[in-house]
């Protein structure tokens, strides 16, 4: 597998994007599971009218992962085309504050800390995962140019130092938590089990952005968007709904197969 990623690397970014469209749609033919959270989160969220284009930027986000990882950093980072408000990351540099970059699972959601990093320090998040061949590529590939902080107490130390020293965090604020290092929050009007450590780290002294990077047609590269919350993030509550309004904008590159709503909240919570 080691020997395809590497190879799918070198392969032009256009025709990743048309592999991965053909691969996101067979999948959803093969997968009842699959089809049934896609179609499922969609209608959940009101975006029916994204689920075709869901399926295959799903496909365009696993294809597009070697050449982000595994290609050199100048290379990846000359993908990123267009760049809307970076202005809010020079603000923060101007202030001496730290920066928490929360960027959920839409669109090329991968390049967005590579791309941050090539101007300074970013330390993201990270899960080993259960695909033990897989990891030594992750590390190889996020860690050649992040600083990768394990999900567990040492590496929450890590992200806390990061933004005490002024430095850059970045992490997937919509990926579901560990039992215990959650609580229930609505999420497109539904509970979903969230994870607690975006909303405390946002209470630090540090700058709070959300960020995603959109994919351009016809493998043209990306769109870096960023974006100040539009009220305090206190809570994982408030944290979803940023997450919520970055999804309306670009409803056909977020991963509605993702089963973002496993479990069930005890009576009241998550209301």
């Amino acid at each position: 597998m080691g020997f395809l990623f590497r190879f799918l690397s070198r392969l032009p970014l256009p025709v990743l994007h048309n592999l991965g469209a053909l691969l996101g749609w067979l999948a959803y033919a093969l997968s009842p599971t699959y089809r049934r959270h896609l179609r499922g989160n969609t209608a959940q969220a009101g975006c029916e009218a994204a689920r075709a284009a869901a399926v295959a930027e799903a496909g365009k986000t696993l294809l597009e992962l070697p050449k982000v990882w595994l290609r050199p950093q100048d290379e990846v980072v000359g993908r990123v085309v267009k760049v809307s408000g970076w202005e809010l990351v020079e603000r923060a540099w101007q202030a001496g504050r730290g920066l928490l970059f929360l960027t959920p699972h839409l669109g090329c959601f991968e390049i967005t800390a590579q791309y941050y990093a090539k101007h300074r320090p970013i330390t993201v998040l990270y899960r080993r995962p259960k695909q033990d061949w897989l990891a030594p590529l992750i590390e190889q590939g996020r860690g050649a140019n992040l600083r990768l902080a394990p999900a567990d107490v040492g590496g929450v130390r890590k992200l806390i130092r990061a933004l005490k020293s002024g430095e850059a965090v970045g992490m997937l604020p919509d990926q579901a938590p560990k039992a215990g290092e959650g609580e229930w929050a609505p999420f497109f009007g539904r509970p979903a089990y969230t994870m607690t450590l975006a909303a405390r780290l946002a209470q630090m002294d540090a700058t709070v952005l959300l960020a995603y990077a959109e994919r351009l047609h016809y493998g043209a590269g990306y769109h870096l968007r960023l974006f100040a919350p539009q009220s305090p993030v206190a809570t994982p509550a408030d944290v979803n709904r940023e997450i919520e309004r970055l999804v309306r904008l670009c409803p056909g590159q977020y991963l509605w197969g993702y089963n973002r709503y496993k479990g069930q909240p005890p009576a009241g919570d998550g209301t």
